[in-house]
């Protein structure tokens, strides 16, 4: 069966050019077993009619807050308190700065203002929209409300730009959907009593009091394996380089810059963690000298490196009981690579990807790796989203885990 089978889902569709694609998504929902309630707002009618969603979704379609179509319920009421999941596809600028703010003046606003569902919010709109500090700063806020983004994508968009701001496609859209409802089907709690340690996300390392060498890594990776680990019971302490991601729930989140407070950070919750997870894209090298006050422009400048502390190193060479896990970002020869580092490290399993192939690069929402172990084995995953390869990485540690309990026993 489904995981979607008898889903209660409301679709919020607002006014631009990609509405076109919310009928799509309905009937693929709908195929999946899913409810659909199509919410339309007054723009999106400019773009699509109400009956092609009826007909794909074989429920009523709702336009307007007052046009009451059972009279023993106040429509947007009933659906918010029947809906599991709200998403809302595509989602302008406009809709994402009035729920940002509270402004519910039509159906669609009103619904999501009294519904205790999650909910997911897919944009569409120009690149330059999307970019807009008002607009990053309201997806931000909704963010921390703890409604979910599907990332826009890049290409060629409707208004002739190039750049981030198309609609995710329905079928992305829909294995999200499944994702979230299997994601929150019983997990296991088989980290339960486990103190569990997670780096994520890039450092910095200063320049001057304005500059410093940083990378692409976006910390998505790393928030998903401890919010996969807190689901699955255990205590979670996420030790975060700058990122723009609100902190999940239920999670200690410790808040780092550069590579020397990182290494801190680890050590000093070392000895009470029972596996560490490196996932964070530590600098391999830092300015020597770090200037107090603003460099000026004054033709070439030589900046002078060292070598930055090698957690992970610092981390496997010194484990006792800790089960640790690294990461491998390549761009050649990563099974190569990966080995080396896992011996070298003294690692008891390494995570590799190559970040140039598609779907497995820095800031994306999937990505494709391959889990390798002390003992040997070589465990290739295809693509998939970084959640789903949290819960890979988690089930092969638990089973290398419970492989070394029963040797030592023996």
């Amino acid at each position: 069966m489904s995981t979607l089978q008898g889903k209660q889902i409301v679709l919020g569709v607002s006014g631009g050019i990609a509405a076109y694609k919310a009928a799509a998504l309905t009937s693929k929902l709908t195929q999946a077993g899913a409810i659909v309630h199509v919410i339309l707002t007054e723009n999106a009618l400019k773009f699509i009619q109400p009956l092609t969603f009826q007909a794909l979704s074989h429920q009523p379609v709702y336009t307007d807050t007052f046009a009451e179509q059972e009279p023993r319920v106040i429509s947007h009421i009933d659906l918010a308190d029947r809906a599991d999941l709200v998403i809302v596809a595509p989602a302008t600028a406009n809709v994402i700065g009035k729920l940002a703010n509270g402004i519910a003046d039509d159906m669609l606003t009103t619904t999501l203002l009294a519904a205790k569902a999650p909910v997911m919010i897919a944009p569409a709109m120009n690149v330059n929209m999307y970019e807009h500090p008002a607009v990053q700063a309201n997806m931000q806020r909704l963010a921390q409300f703890g409604y979910r983004f599907l990332e826009p994508g890049e290409g060629l968009l409707a208004c002739g730009w190039i750049g981030k701001g198309r609609l995710a496609e329905p079928e992305e859209i829909v294995r999200a959907v499944i994702n979230f409802f299997a994601g929150n089907a019983a997990k296991p709690q088989d980290l339960a009593g486990k103190k569990v340690l997670v780096t994520a996300g890039p450092t910095r390392e200063r320049i001057d009091p304005v500059r410093f060498i940083s990378n692409d890594s976006s910390g998505k990776m790393g928030y998903a394996v401890a919010e996969a680990a807190r689901d699955r019971g255990a205590e979670v302490c996420l030790v975060s380089g700058p990122t723009n991601l609100p902190a999940p729930p239920g999670v200690t989140i410790v808040r780092v810059e550069s590579v020397q407070q990182m290494l801190e950070a680890v050590l000093q919750r070392m000895a009470d963690s029972d596996v560490i997870i490196k996932t964070a894209a530590v600098s391999d090298y830092r300015p020597k000298t770090v200037a107090m006050h603003k460099l000026k422009k004054q033709g070439e400048l030589t900046l002078e490196l060292e070598k930055a502390p090698d957690i992970l190193q610092t981390v496997g060479q010194s484990k006792t009981h800790q089960f640790v896990v690294g990461f491998a970002a390549e761009t050649e020869e990563l099974l190569t690579y990966a080995k080396d580092k896992l011996e070298r490290k003294n690692l008891d399993m390494i995570v590799a990807n190559n970040v140039l192939m598609d779907g497995a690069g820095m800031g994306t929402d999937t990505n494709v790796v391959t889990i390798l172990t002390r003992d040997g084995e070589v465990v290739p995953l295809e693509k998939m989203s970084k959640r789903e390869v949290a819960e890979k990485i988690w089930d092969a540690v638990i089973a290398k885990q419970s492989a070394r309990a029963i040797s030592e026993v023996l």
